[in-house]
């Protein structure tokens, strides 16, 4: 299995539980403040609708392009968008289901080797598709959890996981801090492997159940709250303050 082939199933399951929301739950505030179930969809498709103009070479347009330039965060002008554009839920929806088959389409078929624009830089073809993966997770977190739809973790996380531990300089810079090993280990959903990412001998190490991990990469998920996780070493404490999957 590709990470394109399991952003495609995360796709699947987040279309299998919007298919069966009612109007009323559509319109129903999200786990996104600010935003209903429709906002987080409309986002998902503006994005999606930005990657497939990335991919062709193109300007990422409205969705990516002024982030970049933006006075506010990402998150300002993820919302600047979002309320620019609202709909009703059916539209939204098509909106969102043609974006992401055009989205995954096109990264499929990219050379592997392309640089394409994205956010806060460039990136390869399978890392953005593992980007969409972790935000379409998160945001399925957003979606069913205010509605009390059940969302049971994959093993699909490993790609997040990876994410998360990939940005960590990056997330690091962002705080003011100096970028360090770190070495993350944690166990995948049904407890049968451990996930481990970075040096083994890195002094500074997280470790725990990778439902935690991902969640607090995800912003979904304060530190302190993450029971079971753990930070060890001279820089393991301040890594999972700041893990994030996304840019600033």
């Amino acid at each position: 299995m590709t990470v394109f082939d399991d952003l495609a199933a995360e796709h699947d399951r987040l279309e299998g539980i919007l298919l069966g929301l009612s109007e009323a739950e559509w319109l129903t505030e999200s786990g996104a403040a600010g935003w209903s179930v429709a906002d987080v969809v409309l986002h998902l498709a503006q994005t999606e609708e930005g990657v497939v103009a990335s991919t062709a070479g193109a300007d990422p347009g409205v969705a990516i392009a002024a982030l970049s330039s933006s006075d506010g965060t990402v998150d300002d002008f993820a919302g600047q968008m979002v309320r620019a554009e609202r709909d009703v839920p059916e539209r939204v929806f098509a909106r969102w289901q043609k974006a992401r088959r055009a989205a995954l389409d096109t990264l499929r078929g990219a050379d592997p080797q392309q640089s394409l624009r994205w956010v806060a830089g460039t990136m390869k073809p399978a890392t953005l598709a593992t980007t969409r993966l972790a935000e379409h997770w998160a945001h399925g977190l957003d979606i069913t959890e205010p509605l009390n739809i059940g969302f049971p973790d994959t093993d699909r996380l490993r790609h997040v996981a990876w994410l998360a531990h990939r940005t960590l300089p990056y997330a690091l810079s962002l705080a003011g801090e100096q970028p360090t090993d770190v070495r993350c280990a944690v166990v995948c959903p049904d407890g049968s492997a451990t996930w481990r990412f970075g040096p083994d001998d890195a002094a500074s190490a997280i470790t725990g159940p990778a439902g935690e991990f991902c969640r607090v990469a995800a912003q979904r998920l304060d530190p302190p709250a993450a029971h079971g996780l753990t930070a060890t070493g001279p820089h393991g404490a301040t890594a999972l303050r700041v893990l994030r999957t996304y840019a600033r």
